[in-house]
């Protein structure tokens, strides 16, 4: 069984074993595909796992041989569903790989907004600590986190996650999700509606998957119904946020700050205005890629192969 691998790089730059899938196949690794290489690059390969780059209709079409596709993590936007379903291909993610490590990452953008710990460290290294009554160092602005109201959209895994570190950090907790669960509600978390969210959030911390219904979810008109000086933090996927309406209010004042591990496109590139917004703390889609995080991911993209080939599909899309 041929395997190929399309975009091992960001997975794997080289710290960390291919071994629990490369045992089960014949196996070709791709640091990167670009789109006009990727049919060349799945070939004649029944399995391919891919991390961003798209497989679509055409590239199915084109590569008759492809019988099942894995993603590294648990979004699976970058891969046609209804092609996939229509050539017989099963496509499979890894939805609780990284649960720890982007509900961390959530969290510290968060403390980074609240403490400005980088730009407390960045003015002692430029110009040291010299004095008690330094103005510039003083009016570098905190603030407490504990008795404020943080609002979690989709209050899976990773939410889950986040609302615990809130917990413990003195916060209260609102949530929504599609279908809410009265088991996880405490003294502290309750469920709401979207628009009780938005108005009673002092932080809103995003964690749904990418579809129709999220896509551009956080719009002029989502912002209007949000605290003034709210703070927004989005480690779930950059096309959730209308940028454009985002970066509006981060210019008038409506929002705090914003806190962004994803963005829209990918790369975002040295211009895009979110990014490098003033207020706004970014980082290159990183929370997942703790080492542990990336060993963990192809243990598990491993075992889905084997349940597969077993005929025990497990952590199936399509």
């Amino acid at each position: 069984m041929k395997i190929a691998i399309l975009d091992g790089f960001l997975v794997n730059p080289g710290d960390i074993s291919w071994d629990p899938i490369a045992k089960q196949g014949e196996l070709t690794v791709h640091a990167s595909t670009a789109p006009a290489e990727t049919v060349a690059h799945i070939g004649d390969a029944e399995v391919v796992y891919t991390n961003r780059c798209v497989i679509g209709a055409a590239e199915m079409a084109a590569c008759p041989g492809l019988r099942f596709i894995n993603t590294f993590g648990t979004g699976f936007n970058m891969i046609d569903l209804t092609a996939a379903k229509e050539h017989g291909i099963t496509v499979c993610n890894v939805p609780a790989y990284s649960t720890h490590a982007v509900a961390q990452m959530a969290a510290a953008l968060l403390l980074q907004i609240a403490c400005n710990t980088a730009v407390f460290d960045h003015y002692i290294k430029a110009h040291g600590w010299e004095t008690l009554e330094d103005s510039e160092m003083t009016a570098i602005p905190q603030m407490e986190l504990a008795g404020k109201t943080i609002g979690i959209i989709g209050l899976g895994d990773i939410g889950g996650n986040m609302a615990k570190i809130a917990q413990a950090l003195g916060m209260e907790v609102l949530a929504y999700r599609r279908h809410p669960n009265a088991a996880l509600e405490s003294e502290h978390l309750h469920f709401v509606t979207l628009d009780e969210l938005y108005s009673g959030s002092d932080v809103i911390s995003i964690h749904c998957p990418l579809n129709e219904e999220s896509r551009g979810m956080i719009n002029a008109a989502a912002i209007a119904k949000m605290r003034d000086g709210a703070i927004l933090i989005n480690t779930a996927r950059g096309a959730v946020l209308d940028d454009d309406a985002v970066v509006e209010a981060l210019d008038s004042g409506k929002l705090y700050a914003v806190g962004a591990d994803v963005f829209a496109p990918e790369p975002c590139g040295k211009t895009h205005p979110l990014a490098t917004h003033p207020r706004c703390v970014a980082t290159p889609h990183v929370g997942w890629a703790p080492r542990e995080t990336r060993e963990r991911v192809i243990r598990y993209c491993a075992e889905n192969l084997a349940a597969w080939r077993a005929g025990k599909t497990q952590n199936r899309v399509v």
